[in-house]
């Protein structure tokens, strides 16, 4: 498995990808994401998960975000804000992949901790997060929970 910048050659495979019907309440198709990214280019890390030649799936890491400017304009956060795998393609290792890259660039640029969101109803991705070793942090971000995961815990989260 690897990741990919969006570029010309791969960019109309990426706008192909779709999750399974019954998620796409829960996460914005990947057009949406690279307008963001293209907007908020200075803070949006959008990538591509390939495995081998096969295009998996995207991911879009937010970049040290000011969380709540008018309360604390210090506290900068950084995390995983898209994450969509190919319908036939979940559930082989891929999305805990595009976090473990997430948090390893996170990392890398001093960060000690990851965030995400999501929306806690069957189906969703509440499972797999926790599993991942993100904690929910008691706070909510347009109605959704927000996980947080401390990168300076070496520990394997559960599997």
């Amino acid at each position: 498995m690897r990741l990919e910048r969006v570029t010309p050659r791969n960019y109309e495979a990426a706008l192909a990808l779709s999750v399974r019907p019954d998620q796409q309440d829960l996460v914005a198709p990947v057009v949406t994401s690279l307008a963001e990214a293209y907007v908020f280019a200075d803070r949006a890390w959008p990538r591509l998960i390939y495995d081998g030649d096969r295009l998996v799936g995207f991911l879009m890491a937010f970049l040290d975000i000011p969380w709540n400017p008018d309360r604390d304009p210090d506290d900068l956060r950084s995390g995983l804000w898209r994450l969509n795998v190919a319908a036939d393609a979940q559930g082989k290792g891929y999305g805990s992949f595009a976090v473990a890259a997430v948090c390893a660039e996170i990392g890398a640029r001093g960060g000690t901790r990851a965030y995400v969101t999501w929306e806690s109803r069957a189906g969703g991705p509440e499972e797999f997060y926790l599993k991942l070793g993100f904690r929910p942090t008691g706070e909510r971000s347009g109605g959704q929970i927000v996980g947080v995961r401390d990168l300076r815990d070496h520990r394997q989260p559960d599997r």
